[in-house]
């Protein structure tokens, strides 16, 4: 992820918990991922999402459909997910 796209999901994903007042879990809860994906988006260090993370955040956050740049497919082979790969933390 650029360090411009991550910045710009980082900050809307805790503008978006500071405006609802919820916790990491609750967003996590609300998103159908793991606590350890929203941590590590919010802190912008994060790769590109899978879609399904994307598309995640897009649906909360009230974004179009492929606003969020994701990991292009050949790469997903490799690595199941993001939320997958997080929850072993």
């Amino acid at each position: 992820m650029s360090g411009e796209d991550s910045t710009r999901l980082a900050r809307a994903l805790i503008a978006f918990r500071e405006a609802e007042g919820i916790s990491e879990r609750e967003l996590a809860r609300r998103t159908w991922l793991s606590e350890a994906t929203i941590r590590t988006f919010e802190r912008g260090r994060g790769d590109l999402p899978t879609p399904t993370v994307a598309r995640s955040f897009e649906e909360l956050l009230g974004w179009a459909p492929g606003s969020i740049k994701t990991v292009p497919s050949e790469a997903m082979g490799r690595e199941a997910s993001a939320d997958s790969a997080m929850d072993l933390e």
